[in-house]
């Protein structure tokens, strides 16, 4: 799905944003820094990878459990 721009008809279309995209992370232990947890979306192509993901550092996350 994709939104349309009414303001620019010569604008590429701009993909919507679904709210239900799920997640995969990746915790990655480095030893001369803070640790890092990389978030990026579940089913993400190679392509998309390399630019839709977060970075968290250190204690920026918790576990999940510690907050419940």
């Amino acid at each position: 799905m994709t939104n349309t721009n009414t303001t620019d008809p010569d604008a590429e279309p701009v993909p919507s944003r679904d709210s239900s995209l799920e997640l995969d992370s990746v915790t990655i232990q480095n030893n001369d820094g803070p640790n890092e947890c990389a978030m990026f979306p579940r089913n993400a192509t190679e392509m998309e990878l390399m630019t839709n993901w977060i970075a968290a550092y250190d204690d920026a996350f918790v576990r999940l459990e510690s907050m419940r």
